[in-house]
């Protein structure tokens, strides 16, 4: 769950990931020229990679007048997100409707969700509305027979090293359902069930068992039509082969699996998860064998491709 709060006199701004190469290059007469886009030339060039900020997918949208704040929302992800506004530090001023208020915004512009009015238009006012979203519309009482197949390709085999309720780092409700599967960097994966593709990390390269090094992993989010979501975590620099908006089948070529964000070696770490109501979960799920059956994916056993359904 992602919170922001906004005072009435500061001005908002989304984190900007423009540029996450830069090319160095000399041109014919020993000049040195810097872009953040690939230079056709046939000289040496030096690329270096460029930090990116967490990408902000969620902007507050104001508009109104002296007397009237009127706020709306821009959803960059590709699919739906419920979002919670509250109002504090009140002073001569009222909300409609009445705060807290929870809203599903789906992917674009919402419409005015919050109007904010000065109730004594002779007085100062002010006030502080602070806002928090959850990916995915909230799900009720969910349960699924839908399994899985492995994301990786047919005919490999790659060892599971965490699984359910693992001690390391499925502790958390996001991730307790989760299951790591070591790789190497590079290795292909593969969609393991259809869904719209809800949103795509792709511009970090650091590692690392520092706690700053968690917002910092590539990953895919795919949206299935139940309302639950995938997530494959952990991707190559750039190892993303698919877009937000896209659909794609069971079985369909994703990218490439990695070693980004907070890792000590290369793997993927898969999870399904739902919105629970402003809160992410992680739910159990089962992989499909070679042999078709569904079984659950235990720590340390080999996990086996199988062709897509």
């Amino acid at each position: 769950m992602i919170s922001r709060a906004l005072m009435i006199f500061l001005l908002f701004f989304p984190l900007s990931v423009s540029g996450k190469k830069l090319y160095k290059f000399q041109d014919e007469n020993g000049q040195w020229f810097f872009t953040d886009r690939e230079p056709k030339t046939e000289k040496e060039v030096i690329i270096t990679r460029l930090d990116v900020a967490p990408r902000e997918r969620i902007k507050l949208l104001r508009s109104g007048n002296d007397n009237q704040a009127d706020y709306s929302v821009h959803n960059d992800y590709a699919g739906p997100v419920e979002i919670e506004f509250n109002l504090s530090e009140v002073e001569n001023a009222s909300a409609i409707p009445k705060l807290p208020r929870r809203f599903v915004v789906n992917s674009g512009n919402s419409g005015i969700l919050v109007q904010i009015r000065r109730i004594n238009q002779t007085r100062p006012w002010l006030f502080r509305l602070k806002y928090q979203y959850v990916v995915g519309r909230p799900l009720k009482n969910y349960s699924s027979v839908i399994s899985y197949l492995p994301p990786i390709a047919p005919g490999s085999s790659f060892r599971i090293s965490q699984s359910f309720g693992g001690k390391f780092s499925h502790t958390d409700q996001r991730n307790y359902y989760a299951v790591d599967i070591l790789m190497p960097e590079g290795t292909p994966l593969y969609a393991a069930r259809k869904g719209v593709v809800m949103s795509v990390d792709n511009d970090f390269y650091k590692n690392g068992l520092d706690k700053k090094h968690l917002p910092e992993a590539n990953s895919i989010r795919i949206l299935h039509d139940d309302g639950s979501m995938a997530v494959y975590v952990h991707l190559q620099f750039e190892g993303a082969q698919v877009v937000p908006g896209v659909t794609v089948q069971a079985g369909q070529f994703l990218g490439y699996s990695g070693n980004t964000g907070f890792s000590s070696e290369p793997h993927l770490h898969f999870a399904v998860q739902i919105n629970q109501g402003m809160a992410l979960a992680s739910v159990p799920f089962r992989f499909i064998n070679k042999i078709g059956q569904a079984e659950d994916p235990v720590p340390g056993k080999m996990l086996d491709g199988v062709t897509g359904r």
